[in-house]
């Protein structure tokens, strides 16, 4: 098993004040014709919350929640962060950890599920910032999708509790779960998944769609002494209008509920890590506005991000990686489950068709940046590598309010 002598956190990245935020936008876009006018629009979702992105702080918080983890349970390798979009830029780290002497990193990031998007992007996007570090960088593993892990379904499980037991009593016998995800191109779920090592799945939505359902399945199974009745729905669509995406839409479901005469609902975010912009705006202001309108009475659950089982986790992936046993503390103890119900651990390595979006097959494997001669996104750093835009799936999502691209 490999031997690891760094741990890397990858997320999509956020800007954190307002003169950050149409440069961030603009990154995210990059390449995909998005008018300048349709970014201002998005760009008044983050200055509403002025002009900062909750995702750089929580990532902050649980690169030193994951550090305690380490150090309670014996692990002691240095800790690295690099985003896709917004500073620390992934490639800045990768070369940070070259410098450092760093060989051999596993990287944890903050999204879940299979998908183009959710994990096929991150692993491309670490192999494109290592490709511009160049001799030296260091080979980095990335964690499997983890949407079925204790230290995930968990924390969700018990805050949907706690946000049904915020709902009056008279709405909250009956209240609908509604379990939420970042929409993708319809294109895009078909593919996810691995036909080579059968885990592509010919239904609606694919395998993304799949580890959705079985994570909304095995939090609702959690939520009480009875199993409740739940719909997954999904949020943050972008992309040209002509390409399909995953629907309803949260709006549309709600409107639904409410002709129904739903006592109330409950929204799970059950596609995010953490209540980022896309959290906090597409459900706490959007959809918490459209059910005040239409009479719903209407709670959100937390996302687990915060919660110490999920940093345990991160813990529990790494040692997984490491091929150590997994337990909650140093000596010996009962191993704890590595996975819940009927889907088991994902694949360590993806397969080499694994997650192809559609059109893209000609793409892969990644190619140096460098070599379709691409703009740097901003000057490089002193002594650093310049950072350049990868290619872009068209429709690709992030322009809901683009926290969550990669679902993160």
């Amino acid at each position: 098993m490999p031997d690891y002598d760094a741990f890397l956190l990858v997320s999509f990245g956020g800007p954190e004040g307002p003169d950050d935020v149409v440069p961030f936008l603009r990154n995210v876009t990059r390449g995909r014709g998005v008018p300048a006018t349709r970014l201002q629009e998005v760009a008044e979702h983050y200055l509403a919350f002025g002009g900062v992105s909750p995702l750089n702080g929580q990532c902050r918080e649980l690169l030193a929640a994951v550090g305690a983890d380490f150090a309670a349970r014996g692990l002691d390798v240095p800790l690295y962060w690099g985003n896709r979009n917004w500073q620390p830029y992934l490639t800045d780290t990768v070369a940070q950890m070259a410098a450092a002497g760093v060989r051999r990193a596993v990287a944890f990031v903050t999204s879940a599920y299979s998908s183009y998007s959710a994990c096929r992007q991150y692993r491309d996007d670490i192999e494109r910032a290592r490709a511009e570090v160049g001799e030296g960088a260091p080979v980095i593993d990335k964690i499997r999708p983890y949407f079925n892990h204790p230290g995930f379904i968990e924390p969700f499980a018990d805050a949907t509790r706690t946000a049904l037991g915020s709902l009056p009593p008279e709405a909250s016998a009956a209240a609908r779960l509604v379990f939420t995800a970042h929409s993708i191109p319809v294109g895009m779920a078909a593919a996810s998944g691995s036909s080579a090592a059968g885990t592509a799945v010919a239904v609606p939505g694919g395998r993304y769609a799949a580890q959705l359902r079985e994570a909304a399945r095995l939090i609702s199974e959690r939520t009480g002494p009875l199993p409740r009745d739940f719909d997954l729905v999904y949020q943050s669509r972008s992309g040209p209008p002509g390409i399909p995406w995953l629907g309803p839409d949260i709006r549309d479901h709600i409107a639904v509920l409410a002709k129904e005469n739903a006592t109330g609902a409950v929204v799970v975010p059950v596609g995010f890590t953490s209540d980022h912009m896309e959290v906090v705006h597409d459900l706490d202001v959007e959809a918490a506005r459209m059910a005040a309108t239409l009479g719903l009475p209407l709670a959100r659950a937390a996302a687990p991000m915060p919660d110490p089982r999920f940093a345990a986790m991160v813990t529990d992936l790494v040692l997984e990686r490491m091929g150590q046993t997994v337990s909650a503390s140093p000596g010996p103890a009962s191993p704890r489950p590595a996975w819940l119900g009927d889907f088991g651990p994902a694949a360590g390595d993806c397969p080499a068709d694994c997650c192809i979006p559609p059109g893209a097959e000609t793409e892969y494997p990644p190619v140096d940046p460098r070599q379709r001669g691409e703009t740097p996104l901003s000057p490089p750093s002193p002594g650093g590598p310049a950072r350049t835009a990868g290619p872009r799936a068209s429709g690709l999502p992030g322009l809901g309010t683009t926290d969550g691209a990669g679902h993160a």
